[in-house]
This record gives structure tokens, C-alpha cells and sequence, in this order.
């Protein structure tokens, strides 16, 4: 297939888009390079021995190109909790009218078939654990999760009243980095995520961890996520190209919850010791999930092969 991938140069696409060149595919790679660069297209070339084809585009205005794409996976959004709460406008506008223009485009050029990247946060703060796809979407707990939720309202309404094939994939939380090094987390400005905050502390770029709260209802009264591999999770994607369904959502997910504590302890097993700090609660955060994945373990075929500490040995191979 000829897959357009937007935001293919950010963390987990660019990872998406070495997996489509194995697997056949010819990727167009669409991105703004608002939190992403430049650079990761010539690693990308490097990683897969290609030239591969970049359009430097901004969904919200510009054209988005679609001439003899087959299949849409849509990556592009802003995607920091803590920033979604600080500037909400910001993320409403990016990542709805994003999706609404790229639909509107898919639908002008008879593109059917569209991968979304969603999120746990569509799930809010579950009542129990693990969630599965039928789990009830509570309200989600920062803007950034809102905007996903109706991203997927928006997707549904759409498949269910045109011939839209539609995929959900609902990301937990994505980790670890190529086995290359060249492609990894690495978003600009101060990292919202825990892995790529931890990898600064280690190189001294940063003083130490802020802990965002240590007085939640969990082991260790720190919060706990459900960490998957980047890897794996963009092999998923691979997979879902093959969903023959009109419709399908997946959680993306190991099955296992882990703390932020937990992540610490594991890097101190490898010989890293992570200076860290508990300080207040961060607006938009929730305690704890974790997923079920037998839905996509059945249908997408999908399973998890890299472990959480296979995950952080990867994020100690980094390459500029």
C-alpha cells in the first residue's frame, strides 16, 4: 500500500514508518515539524536504506496530499497532558479541525481506509482495572484526552454513515527507542513524558525527576501506567492495515501496570540511579490503568514481544 503517515516524524511514527518499509509499504510522510525534526527524516533514510518522500505540512490550512494514497494512518496532534491543560484552545483546535480537514480531503479523493492514534485517556479514571474496549468512557481528565475522545466521535459518526473503514487504536504508554538509536523520544522543550524526562536527568541535562504526586491509592502512592514498547506498538499498526472491518477499536497496551517508582527501581537494577524529587499532584493526571489486551491479541493478531526492561535498556542507545 501507499500510506500517507501524518506526523511521521514524530516519536511513534517515524518508528511506524520503518515498519511500513519492511513490511512493503511505501510511506508518504506528512509533519510540521512543530515537535519533531528535520533530522529524524535523513535517520529514517539511514535506518531503511531508502529516500523516502516528506511534504512539510500544517493540517490545519495547508494541502493535504492524498493522490493514489490508499490508506491514511493519522498520527499528527499535540499530545502533552499537562500542556492540553495549560493551553486547551490550543489542543482543540489542532487536533479536531486536524482530523476534520483530513477526513473531508480522505472523502474528496475516495481514501477509505484511516488508522487513528487515540488514546487511554478516552477511558478517564476507570472504576477498575484492567480496561477492555467495552469499558465505560468516563469524562476524560485533560483537554488532551477530550480532544481524542471526540476525534473518535467524530470517526464514528463518519463510518457509520459512509464506506470509511475506520481502526482505533488505543495507545497506553509508548517507550523505549529503535534499536538503531537514531529514532526515539525526543520532544522539544522540557519532556512531558516519563522516559525521555529520566534519560535528561541521566545526562545531567536535567537536576533530577520530578514525581508528580506520591499520595495516590497505589503500592507506592505513585501512578501507575501501562508501558508499551514503541516497537510494538507501531508493528500493531502494520497489522491493522490487514483489519478487513467496516470498524474496530484495540487498547495497545503490555497488560501490566507499573509505577513511577517501579520504572526508577528498574533503571537502579541496570546500574542507573534516577535523583528524583514527589512533588504535587500535576493537573490532568490520572491514578492508575492498565489494559486487556485480548481483543487485540484475537482479532489484530497482535501481541507484545519487548519487556519493560528491554524497553528502558533501549533508552540508554541513543545516537544524535
Amino acid at each position: 500500500m501507499k500510506v500517507l503517515v501524518t506526523g511521521g516524524l514524530g516519536y511513534i511514527g517515524s518508528h511506524t514508518v520503518v515498519k511500513l518499509v519492511e513490511a512493503g509499504h511505501e510511506p508518504v510522510i506528512l509533519d510540521d515539524l512543530s515537535n519533531s525534526t528535520i533530522q529524524t527524516l535523513y535517520n529514517l533514510e539511514k535506518i531503511t536504506g531508502k529516500k523516502l518522500q516528506f511534504i512539510q505540512a500544517d493540517m490545519k490550512r495547508d494541502l493535504i496530499p492524498l493522490h493514489d494514497i490508499e490508506a491514511v494512518i493519522h498520527f499528527a496532534a499535540y499530545k502533552s497532558v499537562g500542556e492540553s491543560v495549560k493551553e486547551p484552545t490550543k489542543y482543540y483546535v489542532n487536533n479536531i479541525l486536524s482530523l476534520i480537514r483530513l477526513i473531508k480531503a480522505m472523502e474528496k479523493n475516495n481514501v477509505k481506509k484511516l488508522i487513528f492514534s487515540s488514546s487511554c485517556t478516552v477511558y478517564g479514571q476507570p472504576d477498575k482495572y484492567p480496561v477492555t474496549e467495552k469499558t465505560p468512557l468516563k469524562e476524560p481528565e485533560s483537554p488532551y484526552g477530550k480532544t481524542k475522545r471526540l476525534c473518535e466521535d467524530v470517526i464514528t459518526d463518519v463510518s457509520n454513515r459512509t464506506d470509511l473503514n475506520a481502526v482505533l487504536l488505543r495507545y497506553f504508554n509508548p517507550i523505549g527507542n529503535h534499536e538503531s538509536g537514531l529514532i526515539y523520544d525526543n520532544p522539544k522543550g522540557k519532556p512531558e513524558n516519563l522516559l525521555p524526562y529520566i534519560v535528561k536527568v541521566i545526562n545531567k541535562e536535567l537536576p533530577h525527576l520530578n514525581v508528580f504526586g506520591g499520595d495516590y491509592n497505589t503500592h507506592d502512592g505513585t501512578a501507575i501506567r501501562d508501558y508499551i514498547n514503541v516497537e510494538d506498538l507501531a508493528e500493531a499498526h502494520i497489522k491493522a492495515l490487514d483489519i478487513k472491518d467496516k470498524f474496530e477499536i484495540f487498547n495497545l497496551g503490555s497488560g501490566d501496570g507499573y509505577s513511577v517508582l517501579d520504572i526508577i527501581k528498574t533503571y537502579k537494577e541496570l546500574g542507573i540511579n534516577v535523583p528524583y524529587q514527589i512533588v504535587d499532584r500535576r493537573p490532568g493526571d490520572i491514578e492508575a490503568i492498565y489494559s486487556d489486551n485480548s481483543k487485540a491479541e484475537k482479532v489484530l493478531k497482535f501481541k507484545t514481544t519487548k519487556t519493560l526492561k528491554d524497553s528502558i535498556k533501549s533508552t540508554l542507545n541513543i545516537k544524535s
